[in-house]
């Protein structure tokens, strides 16, 4: 058993996971026992959220059943346990994320409350009339619209870098569009509506050479792969833990030190205070000065936990692994005729969306629960991705690495139903 707070990677074995491997690993997550309309599950919804493994299951009930108490405001044992569990989560997830201190890691609801934090914050302090500030056309709504408001408060601008066909950034407009106007770039790493891996490192590069920070929408990245803020050189960057088999509700903001110093606090309350004077407030260090209230401690624990798991998997392994399963997945889909894949850029992960000729998304996605097939249909937050491609929606099959070559065909036989009934 791990002490809290310690850096869990190990030295895994090399290459993919294996057939057996993966058949083992399934067995940690109970829920996919369940078998829906008597069916095995084939659960392909992970872009929208994982399954969570026995272990974390275990470590949010051991808080409440034996830790539970406020953290950082008592003396007595119960909140002293609770504080070392929830400040431990910290660490791990720094290790995880390869940051330089602690501090850099902020807890929060989750990558919208982490990129609205990094909006609201770091646009009251360093936006103005004039600047310019970066997205893509395939960022979540949820790294769309905290900008619009920022820019909107501060008389910004929002600017956009295209996708062309097969989902990949125009990398030639981007670096005519990143200019010396450029105050902010906020850019998502993988595409949960396309599954792009996209070359976040070569935009990095674009912003710093104009003097402006970058924040990574990493939701979708964390699952699939390694996360090394250091490598990557972000400013910012942020993951949510039920997208990565932990917890909902609960989520991390990366950020430079040197940027969280200066911006102003995003929320006031409780333990974000040194003191409270009606006269004058002195806000507290970081990382405190940014999460303000009672956090959500079973949260940071189980989140905690996951990574823990993840270590003991393997990143490397699970990326490998996930790469096989994307192509057979996609080799497969492209069997079936009247069947088109929506984003096919040559880096991509853990996504297959799709539409079909005769039947609508939602459609798709009804008749699949019947066979216990459980894949999401709709804009998936991303409503510019589809207008880009001239559809209203799209099914979309999101992988994990407790899927297997069996889920696929599953969804496979599922869509050849499909295509009975619509013809």
């Amino acid at each position: 058993m791990s002490t809290v707070g310690e850096d869990t990677r190990t030295a895994p074995a090399t290459g993919a996971l294996t057939a057996a491997e993966v058949a083992s690993l399934r067995e940690d997550f109970p829920i996919l026992k369940v078998q829906p309309h008597e069916q095995r599950l084939s659960y392909l919804d992970n872009a929208a959220t994982t399954q969570k493994p026995q272990s974390v299951i275990d470590a949010i009930s051991e808080y409440y059943e034996k830790k539970n108490a406020n953290v950082h405001r008592g003396v007595h044992y119960l909140s002293q346990v609770a504080t070392e569990a929830y400040e431990g989560a910290r660490i791990t997830v720094k290790h995880f994320i390869n940051a330089t201190l602690p501090c850099e890691v902020i807890f929060t609801r989750g990558t919208t409350d982490a990129i609205n934090l990094v909006a609201q914050s770091y646009s009251r302090g360093f936006l103005k009339d004039g600047d310019e500030v970066v997205i893509s056309h395939m960022e979540h709504h949820s790294n769309i619209v905290p900008w619009q408001i920022a820019c909107q408060q501060t008389g910004a601008k929002l600017r956009v870098i295209p996708i062309n066909d097969n989902g990949e950034l125009d990398m030639a407009a981007a670096a005519n569009i990143i200019n010396e106007k450029t105050k902010f770039v906020s850019l998502v790493y993988v595409s949960n509506a396309l599954g792009t891996v996209n070359p976040v490192k070569e935009i990095t590069k674009m912003a710093h050479a104009v003097g402006a920070p970058v924040m990574l929408d990493a939701a979708q990245a964390a699952p699939h792969m390694a996360i090394d803020v250091i490598d990557l050189d972000c400013d910012f960057l942020a993951i949510s833990a039920h997208k990565m088999f932990g917890p909902t509700g609960f989520g991390v903001l990366y950020g430079r030190a040197k940027y969280l110093r200066d911006m102003p606090p995003y929320q006031g309350g409780g333990d974000m205070i040194r003191s409270v004077t009606f006269e004058e407030t002195t806000y507290n260090e970081l990382p405190y000065k940014f999460e303000a209230g009672t956090p959500h401690i079973a949260g940071a624990i189980g989140l905690a936990a996951a990574i823990d798991y993840l270590n003991n998997v393997g990143m490397d392994r699970i990326a490998a692994y996930e790469a096989e399963l994307l192509a057979y997945g996609e080799a497969e889909l492209e069997k079936i005729d009247g069947v088109r894949l929506i984003g096919k850029a040559v880096d991509r992960a853990g996504v297959l969306s799709f539409v079909m000729d005769d039947a609508h998304p939602h459609d798709i996605g009804q008749l699949l629960d019947q066979e216990g097939v459980a894949v999401r249909a709709g804009h998936h937050c991303a409503q510019p991705v589809m207008d880009r491609y001239n559809v209203p929606a799209t099914a979309r099959a999101s992988l994990a690495f407790y899927n297997d070559k069996d889920d696929i065909d599953a969804l496979v036989r599922a869509i050849h139903k499909v295509k009975e009934i619509f013809g």
